[in-house]
């Protein structure tokens, strides 16, 4: 994000700071930095050129998307490694701040140990696995695979490497020798006891991948560590299956060609924050809506539509909104928590607005079509923001309006002018992908190209020493987010080969109701899982389950999506663990305690708006 972040005033697309957040320290890590800046350049060139000629020259380039599969798990890996150096994995750190300073201290360094026995241990897998695929060559340029998998014990040798040095500067050696005992010994009994462990059957499911793994997500283990860790535990004590096998999935989760969108679009979410194209489409519809009674909250929801239509990213769109808002806001009489509150929603509302990052992994995962996706996003999203404004209408009856006056119709044509440029982005995306001229990936380049040519010659442009920063910025993100996709790979691999989606296909088509219970459970779970997981980890896992069975009722797929794509959005901004609450609580400033009284509100409009649109199949399917 997610966010992604204001980038992602977020470790990646979600999660709380950790704890005490070390400034970054490793001088040697500026190489990765230049080479991870440069693969996603080169990325992009090679998007950008196999669109120039297949559309304007019609010869596709055979070779192209093998060196832009290549530069991008690359780049993923780097920048998982550039994510750990700036402590930017995404994790859940509501419950340390709960426990004593000094326990949750332990508990935050056992944590890292754990991460640095997960990734020793991972390292030799990923070299033989590299080496496996020395014996495949790749179709078009005719290269050994192991170039691109090499990628893997690169980036899991420098996360290990950041990680040791990191839990060795703590100087807390009764800590770490400590969780090193206890782990050890755990393990041991564990091996020793694994024919009971195997005998136990898919009990072992709930023990390692649901307790073992909440435990390490209590305790602030980064969500990406929290499921490879649970799994690992998994298939060493209660499979015979090879640890190799996970690192095949890994590989699988992070590296599908529909992926390479993600990083382009969380660049293009940079540019348009550094450009200030977003605040221009703030601007023209302050100066459309802002005279009405509740008008800046529909300007605020507005505005959240719009940009997340071009950014991808809820934590971008939340950083560009808020601050160009709450200061009229606040003047009209609206009380920060109140803003806030309607913030967080309205970033719930906007995510299925195109280009969703969250729809591009479910479409890449559960093999739906992501034109469809996106098609039905705009609907769904526009079902939502009324339901918001009709609640924000209600809240504003008592708004102090006096001195307000209707914009004169010259600004009016001013910031609309201004604004032009910008809004188009959201429409073409949509049009591109929604109408298959082009694919997610190559539509992502031709927007980041089209806000950076546009930014620099209509909006003031990105100053240079920026630009650096935005790239490596961009790979450290995306690095964390596509390293959660690999894990959840793995962890829904290890799921799905245990019978786990065979065994609950035949309770849920057994259970009286059809496909009304079935919608409902899917809605209870992915709230659940939305507050506790952050959207994409929650889709990886589930989505190739879940699909099937809607499928097997009867479920139009696009239906299903946005069904579980707002129920987890909306668990996402549920207090008190929802991580996407805290974030927007972050970037306006305002205590969390402060808005969780007022978000109650809000979130049960945008439950109306869900069961609405699980009741009603048409909102999803009409645009089709």
């Amino acid at each position: 994000m997610h966010h992604t972040e204001a980038q992602e005033a977020e470790p990646a697309l979600g999660g709380i700071e950790a704890l005490a957040e070390p400034q970054r320290a490793e001088a040697w890590m500026r190489p990765v930095e230049i080479a991870a800046a440069a693969l996603l350049v080169g990325m992009i060139v090679t998007v950008l050129t196999n669109v120039f000629f297949r559309y304007v020259l019609a010869k596709p380039l055979i070779w192209g998307d093998e060196v832009a599969s290549i530069s991008f798990i690359w780049m993923a890996m780097l920048g998982a490694a550039l994510a750990v150096d700036r402590h930017e994995h995404m994790r859940l750190t509501v419950f340390l701040p709960l426990l004593p300073a000094r326990l949750a201290r332990v508990l935050e360094i056992a944590g890292s140990v754990l991460v640095c026995v997960l990734l020793v241990r991972l390292l030799p897998v990923a070299v033989a696995y590299a080496y496996e695929e020395s014996f495949i060559t790749s179709p078009a340029l005719g290269l050994p695979m192991s170039w691109r998998a090499s990628a893997l014990p690169m980036g899991i040798g420098l996360m290990g490497l950041l990680m040791v040095l990191s839990v060795i500067r703590t100087r807390e050696w009764a800590v770490i020798g400590g969780t090193l005992a206890v782990a050890g010994l755990l393990a041991a009994l564990l091996w020793f006891a694994r024919p009971a462990v195997l005998s136990l059957g898919n009990w072992n499911l709930p023990l390692f991948l649901g307790l073992f793994a909440g435990l390490l997500l209590m305790i602030g283990v980064p969500i990406a560590f929290c499921f490879a860790l649970a799994t690992l535990g998994y298939l060493t004590f209660a499979t015979s299956a090879p640890v190799f096998v996970m690192m095949g999935r890994i590989d699988e989760g992070m590296s599908s060609l529909i992926l390479l969108s993600v990083p382009v679009f969380v660049l293009l979410g940079c540019i348009l924050d550094a450009t200030g194209m977003g605040r221009a489409i703030v601007g023209f519809l302050a100066s459309m809506f802002g005279h009405v009674k509740a008008g800046m909250s529909y300007v605020l929801l507005g505005s959240m539509f719009l940009v997340s239509g071009i950014s991808g990213s809820k934590v971008s769109d939340m950083a560009t909104v808020a601050p160009a808002l709450f200061p009229e806001m606040r003047r009209r009489g609206h009380s920060a928590p109140e803003m806030t509150a309607l913030l967080a929603t309205g970033a719930a509302m906007a995510d299925t607005v195109p280009p969703s990052i969250v729809l591009i992994v479910l479409g890449s995962v559960a093999g739906v079509s992501i034109a469809g996706l996106f098609t039905s996003g705009f609907a769904i999203a526009m079902v939502l923001l009324i339901v918001l404004a009709i609640l924000a209408r209600w809240k504003a009856r008592g708004e102090r309006m006096e001195g307000v006056r209707r914009a004169p119709l010259n600004v009016i044509g001013r910031t609309a002018l201004i604004a032009a440029p910008a809004l188009v982005l959201p429409f073409m995306i949509r049009s591109l992908v929604g109408g298959g001229v082009a694919t997610a990936t190559e539509v992502s380049t031709i927007a980041t190209l089209y806000a950076f040519i546009i930014g620099a010659v209509l909006y003031g442009g990105i100053p240079l020493r920026r630009v650096g920063g935005m790239l490596v910025e961009t790979a450290a993100m995306s690095g964390a987010i596509l390293l959660i996709l690999g894990a959840a790979s793995s962890m829904a691999w290890a799921l799905t080969q245990s019978g786990f989606a065979r065994d609950l296909m035949t309770l849920v088509t057994g259970l009286p109701g059809g496909w009304i219970v079935f919608m409902l459970a899917s809605i209870a779970i992915f709230l659940i899982l939305g507050c506790i997981l952050e959207g994409l980890p929650a889709i990886v896992l589930l989505a190739p389950i879940m699909f099937p069975i809607a499928r097997g009722l009867g479920i139009h797929d696009i239906h299903y999506a946005m069904v579980i794509v707002t129920a987890m959005n909306i668990g996402l901004m549920a207090p008190p663990i929802g991580i996407g609450f805290y974030i927007a609580c972050k970037i306006a400033n305002v205590p969390a305690e402060q808005v969780m009284g007022r978000i109650w509100s809000y979130l049960a409009a945008l439950m109306v708006g869900l069961l609405l649109i699980a009741a009603v199949p048409w909102f999803s399917t009409a645009l089709l």
